[in-house]
């Protein structure tokens, strides 16, 4: 039986500082398997094409708004499975296996747990809670894993919403098939919390949680997330 292609496909905006190095690490991991294709779906101002152009991946230009780049990759993607990861997220070394292995035994969708690239005690607990199967422990940074059947039949990611595009996309999934977590480990950048600070940056995706949670309109969480996170 032929392994199932993927589509790896990572939303940018601005990313520079960070790209090479995901690419780079990237490509170590999946240059000796087949059916494998890299998809960046850029919307930068800064160098990130420019960078993106020394390597080996499909570069497609999309206009701002991670709902709207996810898909515009998923247009381009020939995989049979899309794999959506974010810039400053790296999947484990097992990820293609892990992802065509879930497949293969009938699970549609999923995430990875994770942690973070800080030892912090408190980031170490947050990357604990994303084992159990809860929605306030899900997340974008997670990665997500799909059949291209499944996003298909859900209609892809809601362009409509600029924030908390990855919690409506699972909640759509999971009215079809569940979401599996799997056991193997993203690891993803604690940059925001060094920025925000650790208690103050959870305290305001807390609140993000609880306002989308009541229904809070799109331009009001994202006005609270601009006056509240660099």
């Amino acid at each position: 039986m032929d392994k199932q292609t993927i589509s790896i496909i990572i939303p940018t905006c601005d990313e520079e500082s960070v790209i090479a190095c995901t690419i780079q690490k990237l490509l170590a991991l999946t240059e000796r398997l087949e059916g494998v294709e890299i998809i960046v779906s850029d919307a930068s101002t800064d160098k990130t094409p420019d960078i993106l152009s020394t390597f080996p991946v499909t570069l497609c230009n999309s206009s701002k708004g991670r709902a709207i780049q996810m898909n515009s990759g998923a247009r381009h993607a020939n995989g049979e499975i899309l794999y959506f990861l974010h810039a400053d997220t790296l999947p484990p070394e097992t990820f293609i296996d892990d992802i065509r292995g879930a497949v293969t035994s009938g699970k549609e969708a999923g995430c990875f747990r994770m942690h973070f690239d800080d030892d912090h005690p408190l980031m170490s607990l947050f990357g604990w809670f994303t084992q159990f199967p809860l929605m306030i422990c899900r997340g974008g940074d997670q990665s997500l894993f799909i059949t291209k059947e499944l996003f298909a039949v859900i209609g892809g990611f809601d362009e409509n919403r600029l924030i908390m595009e990855d919690y409506d996309i699972i909640s759509r999934i999971e009215q079809v098939s569940p979401l599996h977590i799997l056991e193997t480990e993203v690891t993803t950048s604690a940059r925001k919390y060094h920025r925000n600070g650790i208690i103050p940056l959870q305290l305001s995706f807390g609140t993000i949680h609880l306002m989308y949670a009541l229904g809070f309109t799109q331009e009001s969480i994202i006005q609270y997330y601009r006056e509240n996170i660099v």
